[in-house]
């Protein structure tokens, strides 16, 4: 998509204005300020990243640096066809990967030995809020964290791209090198991994409408059964 285009369709109401694009001219022009004030606002975007692909803090600490490292680098580059977050989250994801590589991180993304039962959920309830909405309350977050960091790296990747980064599936998939299908495939086991791991902090009392919202994930648990 060209810049004539984007400018097109944001105008049009196609697409949403990028808050970023301000700071970035100024950068581009020479703005080291523009830069520091960049990174304080994408700092935490980053880390979750990187943290959800390496798996330990020091690894997901360098490949932030790298990351923004990147960003400058490269940042007249930008073709602006995206949103500039989106194109950020790419390089997190490939600095991420990379560092991941280098380390020789022995489980691979499609570990034989994480089959679909060792994975799949034993428990099936409802709570509250969505992982999204929990997510942004700040005396939930340690609870949240934690339960995404003991997903498997396959299932905590496109969660947190998904779920928590807000990329689409398209965009999710082509940042991790996997098809959609797969990412599908993974989000929708992460999803039921993080109902069960959060089920017991979120529950509602059990009503009705709770039983059929039970029914429908179950469901989805035999379409998932329905993939091997």
């Amino acid at each position: 998509m060209s810049e004539r285009v984007r400018d097109t369709k944001m105008s049009a109401g196609l697409l949403a204005p990028d808050d970023d694009l301000p700071l970035l001219d100024r950068i581009v022009a020479g703005d080291a300020q523009a830069f520091e004030e960049l990174v304080q606002r994408h700092e935490e975007r980053v880390y979750r990243v990187t943290i959800a692909i390496t798996g330990n803090h020091e690894d997901a600490e360098e490949a932030m640096q790298q990351t923004f490292l990147k960003v400058y680098q490269h940042l007249g580059g930008f073709q602006r066809a995206s949103k500039f977050t989106t194109w950020l989250t790419r390089i997190a994801v490939n600095e991420a990967l990379q560092k991941r590589r280098r380390q020789r991180v022995t489980e691979s993304l499609d570990d034989p030995r994480l089959t679909d039962e060792a994975v799949m959920p034993k428990q099936l309830r409802d709570w509250h809020d969505d992982p999204e909405k929990i997510y942004s309350k700040q005396q939930m977050r340690e609870i949240v964290e934690s339960a995404i960091q003991s997903l498997a790296p396959m299932y905590r990747e496109v969660f947190v791209l998904r779920d928590v980064q807000g990329l689409t599936t398209q965009e999710a998939a082509e940042a991790l090198g996997i098809a959609v299908s797969a990412l599908k495939s993974r989000l929708l086991r992460a999803r039921l991994m993080m109902r069960e791991a959060l089920a017991g902090h979120f529950q509602r009392p059990i009503t009705l409408k709770s039983r059929i919202f039970q029914v429908r994930w179950k469901i989805q648990d035999a379409l998932v059964a329905g993939f091997r």
